[in-house]
């Protein structure tokens, strides 16, 4: 089945391609079950890789399947192929295999909607990018995948255009992306100029064998960061993804929780040998970026009122869990969280998706209130999802975070007090966020402020009800994926580390062993870790439940630091001037020099022609004249002499 791993990024391309031609014919639901047949092709095959690639030892996990020769132009030889190994097989199930249960549950959410066929569409474009992203064996062709899925990121983000705000969030997206992404050309131009070659198995090697020096492997990995720091949401490029929640559910949880957000983690994973042997700072600046960017969206989260701002920022801060794990050097653990968090926070999301489909369109908080009751699924499997991200054992969370806290502590315990400190925030944050939505009085019908006029207050007739099977069912799958999905890497033998072992042949050069003082103390680690986590909990119950503490929610956080508002006034106010600038001494200092040199040539050709007048006789006298001064300085040279 090696060799057939080109059927899985096919499959959605095919969903795509039929879905462009038939598209309104085929109409609701068949378009929305056909791209969900696809998928789930793709997940069969993928399994099916996936066995094959089991069956062989560890050595062997390692298949490259060509298919063309994309760009032979001297010494620049790039092809289409897949590598196929434990890292892009792993991408790949999660990848598919979410997703399809992200289809199945968007024709429930979706249901009505006058482009549901397109919606269908862009998902299956997405997926095809996102999967050439991560089974490409080369930076060029991961690089189609990356600005494929930055590309349907834009159009599912602002899928709803017709609104100002998704139409802003998905160009907020993309102008984003593509400041991460001149980072990522840098560095194939690097690795091309001193490596020769744009495979990663060349760039991997030379970094091995030390063929290049420290300082190229810096460039490299840096340039490489500054474009994961883009696509997944790390400081100071965060700023798209809490926005791009304008865009429907679905695309919140498959795009900005399971897949598309993963791919800086994903990209540092696989080039993890160029980053042992770069500078040491380097992987210092990873770990850095990684927890500052965790604590920083943390303290946002916890005054938000928006259901599904409060998950981006939680997914902004996990992700500086994975970015810390990176800096680390703890690779399996990093790939570990990925996975664990693309169960429960695409459970979050679909969950938060349940809520507002029940509640018509309503994603205020401070108006919602007892759904468990209205809603006993969704409330049901939420409180799994909260309680796996929580860090609660034995749920998913609590094993790849506390493996992520260990490898941070081994590093550094300045990096470990942070993350501990962001891991009480999420428990303390999450708690909240079930508390406002799921617990005490209803508050669906409050009156609340009018949108058009703050003196003015509106009242809504709201029903809260059950969302369809096809949007539950996901639901449930997910939520046993995050009580049982833990079971991946458990810490007690080299038995249990299942992930550990199955990873070993990507990472293994790469990945930083424990120290014996850490090693002997993890559990008393993890034990603290817990008691952080619970210690949120409850302070949460006593200020949103009990309402015993003060609620500390200052408007400072809720805007976000501000940070997104500096970044705006300063665009459009000294950036804009700056930019202005810089086009008036484009357009008259650089046009100018330009532009006055034709004019000067211009001009003096004019002159010159004046004195072209086609006479023959003229000519004749000129020629004499010239032969007379000729003369006439020789002469005097000669005299000279």
């Amino acid at each position: 089945m090696l060799d057939a791993v080109w059927l899985i990024p096919a499959l959605p391309l095919a969903g795509f391609l039929i879905i462009l031609v038939l598209g309104r014919k085929l109409g609701e639901p068949k378009s929305g079950y056909l791209a969900t047949l696809m998928t789930a092709g793709a997940f069969v095959v993928t399994v099916a890789v996936f066995i094959d690639l089991m069956s062989k030892s560890s050595e062997e996990r390692h298949h490259l399947k060509t298919l063309f020769s994309w760009i032979p132009v001297g010494s620049l030889h790039v092809d289409v192929a897949f590598l196929v190994d434990p890292l892009s097989i792993t991408m790949a199930l999660f990848i598919t295999g979410i997703g399809s249960l992200i289809y199945l549950y968007s024709i429930g959410y979706m249901h009505g909607d006058p482009k549901f066929s397109k919606f269908f569409l862009y998902l299956n474009l997405f997926v095809f990018s996102m999967l050439m992203l991560v089974l490409g064996s080369n930076l060029l062709v991961t690089f189609l995948g990356w600005e494929g899925v930055g590309t349907c990121s834009y159009l599912l983000i602002s899928f709803w255009h017709t609104k100002d705000a998704n139409a802003s969030a998905g160009k907020k997206a993309f102008v984003t992306n593509r400041v991460g992404d001149f980072g990522f050309m840098i560095a194939m131009f690097v690795a091309f100029q001193f490596i020769g070659s744009l495979d990663y198995s060349s760039i991997n090697h030379a970094a091995e064998a030390k063929t290049v020096t420290g300082t190229v492997a810096t460039v490299i990995v840096l340039m490489l960061f500054v474009g994961a720091c883009g696509k997944s949401a790390q400081l100071p490029l965060y700023i798209w993804l809490p926005d791009a929640m304008a865009g429907p559910t679905p695309v919140s949880a498959l795009i900005h929780a399971a897949t598309m957000v993963t791919s800086g983690v994903f990209l540092m994973t696989r080039i993890s040998p160029l980053i042992g042997y770069a500078t040491p700072w380097v992987s210092t600046l990873i770990a850095i970026v990684g927890v500052a960017t965790a604590l920083f969206a943390a303290t946002i989260a916890v005054a938000q009122n928006d259901i599904k701002k409060v998950l981006a920022y939680s997914t902004v801060s996990q992700l500086g869990y994975m970015f810390l794990a990176i800096g680390s050097h703890a690779y399996v653990a990093a790939i570990f969280h990925m996975i664990t968090h693309a169960f429960f926070k695409a459970l979050l999301f679909l969950g938060s998706g349940s809520v507002i489909h029940g509640m018509h369109d309503e994603q205020d908080m401070r108006y919602m209130g007892a759904l468990r009751k209205m809603m006993p699924i969704t409330a049901a499997t939420f409180i799994v999802g909260w309680l796996a991200i929580a860090g609660v054992p034995p749920f998913a969370g609590f094993w790849s975070k506390d493996e992520i806290l260990l490898y941070a502590f081994d590093k550094s315990p300045i990096l470990w007090a942070l993350g501990l400190v962001t891991a009480l925030l999420t428990a303390y944050y999450m708690t909240r966020q079930v508390i406002m939505v799921f617990y005490g009085k209803a508050r669906w019908n409050d009156e609340r402020p009018h949108a058009a006029d703050a003196s003015a207050t509106e009242h809504h007739d709201i029903h809260p009800h059950e969302s369809p099977w096809t949007m539950y069912t996901p639901l449930i799958v997910l939520a046993g994926l995050a009580i049982v999905g833990g079971g991946l890497n458990l810490p007690f033998n080299h038995t249990t580390e299942r992930l550990s072992s199955w990873l070993a042949p990507v990472v293994e050069v790469g990945e930083r062993s424990l120290q014996h003082g850490t090693e002997d103390i993890k559990w008393v680690l993890a034990g603290v870790a817990t008691l952080g986590a619970l210690v949120g909990v409850f302070v949460a119950y006593l200020v949103y439940s009990k309402q015993r503490l003060k609620a500390i929610e200052p408007t400072t956080l809720a805007n976000g630091w501000y940070y997104d508002k500096g970044i705006s006034d300063f665009m459009g106010g000294p950036g804009r001037d700056g930019f202005e600038g810089v086009a008036w001494f484009d357009a008259n200092v650089i046009d100018g020099a330009v532009n006055g040199t034709g004019k000067g040539v211009q001009a003096i050709a004019g002159v010159i022609r004046k004195g072209q007048s086609g006479l023959v006789r003229t000519y004749a006298a000129l020629i004499g004249v010239g032969v007379v001064l000729l003369l006439a300085w020789f002469f005097i040279r000669g005299v000279a002499q």
